[in-house]
């Protein structure tokens, strides 16, 4: 797969709110409820990264985050792949941290 040229980054991100490149990797960090929505959350992602043969490095921490990492290692930087499962990551109902509760 051909990689993505500088302005297909761009035109990505615009579809992307809250994602950027950090170190060639296309990147977001999501806040989600509860520990137990972040691991169901992450096994979300993984159910779509399998789907697509494309494996992002998934990083759980601080216990409701999740930090996700793309990038297409056959391909050598960034590819159509990370765009595409970013959107798919973007349409799942991740949950968002009750304002009312503290942490």
């Amino acid at each position: 797969m051909a990689l993505l040229t500088p302005a297909q980054i761009e035109q990505a991100l615009d579809q992307l709110p809250g994602w950027s490149v950090q170190a060639g990797k296309l990147t977001k960090e999501f806040t989600v409820r509860s520990f137990a929505h972040a691991v169901v959350f992450v096994g979300a992602i993984a159910q779509l990264a399998e789907a697509m043969n494309h494996h992002p490095d998934l990083y759980l921490h601080d216990y409701k985050q999740v930090t996700i990492s793309l990038i297409d290692h056959h391909a050598g930087g960034l590819s159509e792949k990370d765009a595409a499962l970013a959107i798919q990551i973007e349409a799942l109902p991740h949950k968002k941290p009750d304002p009312e509760k503290k942490a």
